[in-house]
């Protein structure tokens, strides 16, 4: 009969896929976190994620040694984990551990675990981007020495541009990081 009528049956809706689901799981907002909120604790990977691009075609360059593009890779990748800490402050998992860690699985986060580390990072990278970037614009390195003429903002043009563009986001990350810590520990105790 259907087959005269030529009607479609309705398909049945897709299962979502385990990269959906793991990101669903990572994202989910915890209750009471507000959409401002989110969109800070959110702005935190994104203010790295320049810095972290840029570097990566240094690991590929002829001239770099292995250990040296090693390094590179990892402190990229690394950047980027430390950075995402940040979306556990409005995430679900921020406030009770995930079921695939062992002894504490569900168990709720005591907010001193979260706000404590959030707290001393966000003043650590406050103070370490902004020194970085006082003795970068005042001509010199962290150990009062002139700044080579190869660093990227003694080169000028468009290489000097790139470089501004893809650093300067990361004096956002420490202030960002502390709004979403503020946030979360005014939550979690009221």
């Amino acid at each position: 009969m259907q087959q005269l009528l030529n009607v479609e049956e309705p398909a049945a809706p897709a299962r979502p896929g385990r990269i959906r689901l793991a990101w669903r799981a990572l994202h989910e907002p915890a209750p009471g976190v507000s959409r401002r909120m989110r969109l800070v604790a959110y702005a935190v990977p994104f203010t790295v994620l320049p810095s972290s691009l840029w570097r990566l075609p240094e690991a590929f360059n002829e001239g770099s040694a292995p250990g040296e593009r090693a390094y590179i890779v990892f402190l990229s990748v690394l950047s980027e984990l430390v950075a995402f800490t940040a979306v556990g402050l409005v995430a679900t998992w921020g406030e009770r551990f995930p079921r695939w860690i062992p002894k504490l699985r569900g168990r709720t986060v005591p907010t001193r675990v979260a706000v404590i580390p959030a707290a001393i990072g966000s003043v650590v990278l406050t103070v370490m981007w902004t020194a970085a970037w006082a003795v970068d614009f005042a001509g010199v390195t962290l150990r009062g020495e002139p700044t080579p003429a190869d660093f990227p903002s003694q080169a000028g043009g468009w290489e000097a541009a790139i470089y501004y563009v893809c650093y300067l986001p990361l004096l956002l990350w420490g202030p960002l990081l502390a709004l979403a810590t503020y946030g979360y520990h005014r939550r979690r105790n009221h």
